[in-house]
């Protein structure tokens, strides 16, 4: 399959910091599950698609959360952004051992390890077939990874934002908690911010919401689902911004 033959073929795709925990973590990382991330992403990439990623830090970020009470909110915010370079150097090296080739760019200036981000540069980067991750959130503290991914979604002109989680996407009650939430296949982005289901915050959705950007949640850990995604299929729940269709679908419990 050529990238022509896909529905989406450049992806902003949005992980959490908190699903590289695994499952019996605290905090840190789990080689497998950037393993598992990383042969999604590699499966992608040979389907033709240009992948960008914003990973979060809250992995990191738990470690030190101790620590941090009664610290100023913009000191703590630019050390969550410190969280995310961790977890994209991680990330990085996850990805260039299954053979991709990437680009890690920062927020904030660190010529060591990161280049700048510059948004032509990322997306010449995309062009030529490389994955670039962005770190340090969006340079600004009060401002979180998923106001990162969407600014930088439409940053570089992709055709969605991707987030991965750990469940099959949005639901009428946290599903790990409630039996009987319902998943929605597609809803409007209005009712997801008056059901106030978490999506992504508010900054993220206003920003989509003016620029007309979908977003698709969907199960990150269920292989395969990433590709199957990209070629079209119904996976996860569509968060979409069309006037003329404000119903929601959703799959009975």
């Amino acid at each position: 399959m050529s990238a022509s033959d896909l529905r989406y073929t450049r992806v902003l795709l949005k992980l959490s910091g908190e699903a590289l925990l695994g499952g019996n973590r605290d905090f840190g990382i789990d080689e497998a599950v950037l393993r598992m991330y990383a042969d999604e992403v590699r499966a992608a990439v040979d389907r033709g698609a240009e992948v960008a990623i914003v990973i979060g830090g809250g992995n990191i970020f738990r470690g030190v959360e101790s620590a941090m009470k009664g610290m100023t909110r913009a000191h703590a915010d630019y050390m969550g952004m410190l969280a995310t370079m961790i977890n994209g150097m991680a990330l990085q090296d996850a990805l260039e051992q299954v053979d991709l080739v990437t680009r890690l760019q920062s927020s904030i200036k660190m010529e060591e390890i990161a280049e700048p981000f510059i948004r032509r540069r990322a997306i010449r980067h995309l062009e030529k077939g490389r994955v670039v991750i962005f770190g340090s959130g969006t340079g600004n503290p009060y401002f979180t990874t998923d106001t990162a991914a969407a600014l930088r979604g439409l940053e570089i002109d992709a055709d969605v934002i991707l987030k991965g989680t750990r469940v099959d996407g949005v639901f009428t009650a946290d599903p790990e908690e409630d039996d009987s939430a319902e998943l929605f296949r597609r809803i409007h982005g209005q009712e997801v911010i008056q059901r106030n289901l978490r999506v992504m915050d508010m900054t993220a959705l206003t920003l989509c919401q003016e620029s007309q950007m979908p977003i698709i949640v969907f199960n990150m850990a269920e292989s395969g689902n990433l590709v199957r995604l990209l070629e079209g299929e119904t996976v996860g729940t569509r968060v979409h911004w069309d006037e003329a269709d404000v119903s929601a679908e959703r799959v009975p419990a």
